[in-house]
């Protein structure tokens, strides 16, 4: 995932991964008052998504579009603008059948906006003559669409007329079909021939919120006791994973403040296991997590590693910001590793200083990628990237790794992970490792995990699979000296 600090070569920044599950919000029912929710009316909610889809296609990110937006309609906003961003790419398309030149940036994302909540009728939220009058008093109070009122009014108007006939004129649009930009459909498509639309499908879906629970502090048993009691139904996933049936904040998950779980995705914990297996964890350890922001895996870390582990777990993340959030995280866990702020890809800048020049048993490198796994939880990142960013940041990828590989002892491990589906930050990256690298071998390892796939490509059989995000893991091993 892309981390501040070391940003993608485009403008366009994507939502940080981190945590983007820990609130969702559900959609209000549909109904005759449902254009008004908690007091709010709707037409407020749909001026403030409209706002935040400029934003984004200004090359602003989703979390920080969001975070301009009003605390008092964000949930809502949040949940109806990631309704929109998951169908853009039709509504787009029924926006040019409507209108040959583009409107006014504002005026576009509005009429943008209503269209991606109303061209199919059966998964709206709301009934579609609802969203078109609410859309057109949103212009009506806006100064810089209250021009351009009528000429919306009369858009949506003639697309509630002529609805079926415009959706079926935009059926053979891949973009509209898939709402991705067309190079990632055809990326993807040569990447993963078999399995392509599956990955399309599962990005426009709403990825669950998942836990992990600590295990220092309890079992999964325990907690699935404790949220029954609040009625919360869970499913078992991975080693020490649960899947919610409904998401929730944080602040109302039983334990949360006590470190007893945190969020993170089902994928991202097969992490830690993946790099400690098979070590003696009662032998004094030295363990690198190298870009560790938030501090969801350094944390799992030392819990799989448990209180009789003579581990020491050192946590590099370039932005000093972030870096925060790591102690943030480590605190409220009730767990403590070295934590600096440095680039993982200059280890002359920290590595003798900070780390007395001595070789790691086992380095975590959770990579800077295009964060093409995570779309599910950030719809805004389809948008945002660039066909180009995925070269530039396979470069990156293959700077860290042969700034890191040296700081591995022989005999050592380092796992290599991206929440990428792109080969060429997963496979391709790895081969090109491999084969410049006689020392390093590459031990079973799950490779390209498919987002809400069931049965992944190449993992191998110790690693059940289940619900998770797009993840690549490559667990490369050095030669002894």
């Amino acid at each position: 995932m892309t981390r501040a600090g070391s940003p993608p070569p485009s403008s366009r920044t994507p939502s940080p991964a981190a945590g983007a599950s820990s609130r969702a919000f559900v959609p209000a029912e549909r109904s005759a008052d449902s254009h008004k929710t908690a007091g709010i009316a709707l037409w407020q909610q749909l001026a403030s998504v409209a706002a935040a889809l400029q934003a984004i296609r200004a090359g602003q990110s989703g979390t920080a579009a969001l975070a301009a937006v009003d605390a008092g309609l964000r949930p809502g906003v949040q949940s109806l603008l990631f309704q929109v961003l998951r169908a853009l790419g039709r509504a787009e398309a029924l926006r040019r059948q409507l209108v040959s030149r583009t409107p006014p940036p504002a005026a576009d994302a509005l009429l943008c906006t209503a269209l991606a909540l109303s061209w199919d009728s059966e998964t709206a939220s709301y009934e579609p003559f609802t969203l078109v009058n609410q859309a057109v008093e949103a212009a009506k109070r806006s100064v810089a669409m209250r021009a351009q009122a009528s000429f919306i009014n009369a858009c949506l108007r003639r697309f509630l007329r002529e609805r079926e006939a415009l959706v079926a004129a935009t059926d053979a649009d891949p973009v509209a079909r898939w709402n991705h930009p067309l190079w990632w459909v055809k990326k993807l498509q040569k990447d993963h021939p078999a399995h392509w639309e599956q990955i399309l499908q599962a990005n426009n879906a709403q990825a669950p919120m998942v836990l992990r629970i600590n295990a220092l502090k309890g079992t999964i048993a325990q907690y699935q006791q404790a949220l029954a009691a609040m009625n919360i139904d869970s499913a078992v996933v991975g080693e020490i994973g649960l899947i919610l049936q409904q998401p929730l904040p944080v602040t109302e998950l039983p334990g949360f403040a006590q470190g007893m779980v945190s969020v993170q995705d089902a994928a991202a914990q097969q992490a830690a296991p993946l790099l400690l297996q098979g070590l003696d964890l009662t032998q004094p350890l030295r363990v690198l997590d190298a870009c560790a922001a938030p501090g969801g895996k350094t944390a799992h870390l030392l819990e799989y590693a448990g209180t009789s582990s003579a581990m020491q777990v050192t946590a590099l993340e370039v932005d000093a910001v972030r870096s925060a959030r790591i102690h943030e995280t480590l605190e409220r866990l009730g767990l403590h590793a070295q934590v600096l702020v440095a680039d993982a890809g200059r280890p002359q800048d920290w590595w003798q200083q900070a780390c007395a020049g001595e070789l790691f048993d086992a380095v975590l490198l959770d990579a800077p990628c295009t964060a093409s796994g995570i779309v599910r939880r950030h719809p805004d990142v389809r948008w945002l990237r660039r066909e180009t960013d995925i070269a530039q940041l396979a470069t990156q990828q293959a700077r860290l790794l042969a700034a890191l590989w040296p700081l591995v002892r022989p005999g050592g491990r380092l796992l290599y992970c991206t929440c990428s589906v792109f080969r060429a930050e997963g496979d391709a990256q790895v081969q090109t490792f491999l084969a410049h690298n006689t020392d390093a071998r590459l031990l079973p390892s799950p490779g390209h995990l498919m987002p809400g796939h069931v049965n992944n490509l190449g993992a191998v059989p110790d690693n059940a699979p289940g619900e998770h995000d797009g993840f690549f893991y490559a667990l490369l091993h050095k030669a002894p000296g």
